[in-house]
């Protein structure tokens, strides 16, 4: 009578350490090299986020604190000079550009107050760009790990499978035992890839989701600031 059961197969622990050895020197370098940039990619990630933590943390602060000044044209140092904070850095080059152009304006007895606006909205723009850059950096490092490390993998693998046709070839019999532990060694390396790989995907999905939404409350702070200065200013 057939058995409906599944028979009992031995089971295989696969020793990575063990098929490491067996990789042939290019195939661990490029595993040693995929190794070096998985921690860069952690650090990477890890440091990113706190900053940008820190710094949406400080902007709402400050944004907080300047919601309770009555007239932003005259400020203290104190407020004006933190250009650590985002928001700050953009309040800092909008009012050197309003008082610069009102300083020229009085020299050439020519002072307008639409050119004072005009001067500060270009500052505003400015040190928009400069703050939006500042968000993005260290992005392009995560992008090119993201599309980087499969491809240094499948070179090993390629490579690795290649070198082990290559010995077997040499044989005058050859079975998969004899095949297996290269084409394992070879596989081994496109597991690296995807170690470096996944994390950083997900990693800078997260991070740029976080930039993007700075980016928009930082325009937002930009444009209300701008429309602040111009009423105060009338």
């Amino acid at each position: 009578m057939p058995s409906f059961f599944p028979l009992p197969f031995p089971s295989a622990t696969v020793n990575v350490w063990h098929v490491f050895l067996t990789t042939d020197p290019v195939g661990q370098a490029v595993i040693g090299l995929l190794a070096v940039f998985s921690i860069f990619a952690w650090a990477v990630m890890i440091g990113k986020y706190s900053e940008l933590k820190k710094m949406r943390e400080l902007n709402f602060l400050f944004e907080r604190k300047l919601g309770q000044e009555k007239h932003i044209l005259d400020l203290p140092e104190n407020l004006r000079n933190r250009r650590d904070i985002p928001y700050a850095d953009l309040l800092a080059d909008a009012l050197e550009g309003y008082w610069r152009a009102a300083a020229i304006g009085k020299e050439k007895g020519d002072d307008q107050m639409r050119s004072r606006l005009e001067h500060a909205e270009n500052a505003i723009q400015r040190a928009l760009a400069r703050q939006s850059l500042r968000y993005e950096s260290s992005m392009i490092i995560l992008a090119s790990l993201v599309s980087g490390a499969p491809f240094m993998g499948l070179f090993g693998t390629v490579w690795g499978i290649m070198e082990a046709f290559s010995a077997v070839a040499t044989m005058q019999s050859a079975g998969i035992q004899t095949l297996a532990p290269g084409v394992s060694a070879a596989l081994l390396t496109t597991i690296a890839g995807l170690v470096v790989a996944i994390p950083s995907v997900f990693g800078y999905n997260i991070l740029l989701g976080h930039v993007k939404t700075m980016i928009t409350e930082l325009e937002n702070f930009a444009s209300n600031l701008a429309d602040r200065i111009e009423l105060e200013a009338k």
